[in-house]
């Protein structure tokens, strides 16, 4: 099949989904044991959980900048434009099968009368069937159920948009889409489930912490970049000269100020929880830039505005799945640690020869990895991490830590060959060459 006709298949699946979402039996909500009514929903939830969602959605035109400043100048709106348009693909995906299947009734283990789920009944909630503005018993209880999916909505649009950096200049834009529709459907969504659904097997069994994304976006995020880099091969010219730093560091400013959707706005309630969220967001990354720019000159670099950004970025993804369970002195750790490992893994030999374009894994998976151990031994409350009590705890989370890990690499690795089997994952020579704006779009920054 010539790729003229792939296109034009991906259209008529396109055109299909559209039809069938005008003719699918919807039926309302009841009010049971799974919906409350509408005297359950607290109108400052509300406010609170739609200003986050916004902040969230303004993530990823952030990370399109963030990305897009760091790349070569042929190749901006190409990158930039795999960002942005996991805006469009995702939140459709999402509405279609994604949310039945992440947050649908569980289907996995049943041990005596538990069921441990490993991924959600698809048919719960396809097409949004049944998510309307009753709260749901267990998933939001004092917001609108459709504020819940919504919110939930834009942390799968940007977990695949993350990964687009480690291949940025030299992946086609048709294979790349078809990717992160696996890869939504194959890992975020039983990852998703098996952490945040109340019967999900990682967060009920294991009682792993992750408060607002830690594993779930930025080590899956993380380790598909690195499956991916090592399918595709390295760029014929690897020479990193980012482009417009001005881009990077407005990027920068977006995603830290969506980022207190992200992580203030898990707490899924105007509340307590959600202001000391907001607190230790700002003050790790604070913490994480200001560490990396004297990291980098103790090693006799130059303080550098790209490392500034890059630092703030780390310390926004290390304090991610324990925003809500630790304190500002302890955010403060995390930000410093978290920016020295990273620092060392951008700049590790071993990695820089697989050519990870803009660092995804060292940034994003490597900071999921050390927020995921952070908080297994930081995280505040009853039997809740090492250093109170909970032995059993911080060792379920370096088991599911290594589970993850497996599961997120072994499975990205197999999606990107299943992919390029299909259509080839990369451009030829001659397009990179010329650059995938030109090549790829027809347009030029």
């Amino acid at each position: 099949m010539t790729l003229e006709k792939r296109w034009i298949a991906s259209f008529v699946i396109i055109v299909l989904i559209a039809l069938t979402s005008l003719f699918w039996s919807h039926q309302p909500a009841a009010v049971s044991n799974q919906f409350l009514d509408t005297t359950a929903i607290n109108f400052a939830d509300v406010a609170w959980l739609l200003t986050a969602s916004c902040l969230v959605l303004l993530m990823t035109p952030g990370l399109s900048f963030f990305y897009g400043g760091m790349v070569g100048r042929k190749n901006v709106i190409s990158t930039m434009l795999k960002s942005f348009i996991c805006l469009g693909v995702i939140s459709l995906l999402w509405v279609t099968v994604g949310f039945s299947l992440s947050f649908g009734d569980s289907i996995g283990i049943t041990i005596g009368d538990q069921t441990y789920g490993i991924i959600g009944n698809p048919l719960d909630f396809l097409f949004f069937d049944q998510v309307e503005v009753l709260p749901h018993s267990s998933l939001g209880a004092s917001i609108p159920f459709i504020l819940f999916a919504l919110f939930q909505m834009k942390f799968a649009v940007i977990t695949p948009a993350i990964i687009t950096g480690a291949l940025a200049e030299r992946i086609r834009f048709i294979s790349f889409l078809l990717f992160i529709c696996l890869f939504t459907l194959i890992i975020y969504a039983p990852l998703c489930h098996m952490i945040w659904h109340p019967n999900g097997l990682l967060g009920n069994f294991f009682g792993v912490k992750d408060f607002a994304g830690g594993t779930v976006v930025h080590m899956s995020a993380g380790f598909a970049a690195l499956a991916g880099v090592i399918v595709l091969g390295k760029r014929k010219n690897n020479e990193h000269i980012p482009t417009n730093i001005p881009f990077v560091v407005l990027g920068t400013g977006l995603l830290w100020f969506g980022w207190f959707g992200f992580n203030a706005g898990s707490a899924l309630a105007a509340n307590g929880t959600a202001a000391m969220a907001f607190a230790t967001t700002t003050i790790a990354s604070a913490s994480a830039m200001i560490t990396w720019i004297f990291f980098d000159r103790i090693n006799g670099r130059k303080v550098s505005a790209l490392g500034a950004c890059i630092g703030a970025v780390v310390g926004l993804v290390v304090i991610t799945p324990a925003a809500g369970f630790v304190t500002i002195p302890e955010s403060i750790f995390f930000g410093f640690i978290g920016a020295i490992v990273s620092n060392k893994m951008v700049y590790w030999k071993r990695l820089k020869e697989i050519d990870d374009t803009l660092d995804v894994f060292a940034c994003h998976g490597v900071g999921g990895i050390m927020g995921m151990i952070l908080t297994a031994i930081f995280a505040h409350g009853e039997d809740a991490s090492l250093l109170h009590g909970g032995w059993g705890v911080f060792a379920h989370h370096m088991t599911a830590l290594l589970l993850v890990s497996i599961f997120t690499f072994g499975g990205a690795y197999l999606l990107f060959k299943f992919t390029n089997a299909i259509i080839p994952l990369r451009v030829t020579e001659e397009s990179e060459e010329i650059g995938l704006d030109q090549s790829q779009h027809g347009e030029k920054f």
